[in-house]
């Protein structure tokens, strides 16, 4: 760290993990850091259940072939039915306009569960 930069080594991956120096401001240094440390309560999940590196190669194949044979929803009796698509788009897409339906309705305290953290809480870091 000199004259508010940051100086550190890191490996290409794409020219052969040749090693390289890279400075950057203090805020970006960190700003990019951060962006590895999860809040609290969160879990990095990559690593565990079917996409483990041990369970990939078994579970994977079968999750796929259980995906293919699963029924759709409308040949299931209990499957719920959604109310048709209003002009306006009310059921449709805001990106690409594309029909959408609801998969599961969450109650209040379940969103506030499943909600990212507040602006403010990485301030607080």
């Amino acid at each position: 760290m000199a004259d508010g930069k940051v100086t550190f080594r890191w490996r290409d991956s794409t020219h052969q993990n040749k090693k390289r120096l890279m400075s950057l401001s203090i805020e970006e240094f960190l700003r990019r850091f951060l962006l590895h440390v999860l809040p609290p309560g969160f879990v990095r999940i990559r690593h565990f259940g079917i996409l483990s590196t041990r369970n990939r190669s078994a579970l994977l194949p079968l999750c796929r072939q259980h995906i293919a044979a699963a029924p759709s929803p409308e040949a299931r009796p209990d499957a719920r039915r959604e109310p048709p698509l209003k002009p306006g788009g009310l059921w449709q897409c805001p990106q690409c306009g594309g029909p959408m339906m609801v998969l599961e309705r969450l109650a209040e305290a379940q969103l506030r569960l499943r909600s990212p953290p507040p602006d403010n809480f990485v301030a607080a870091l």
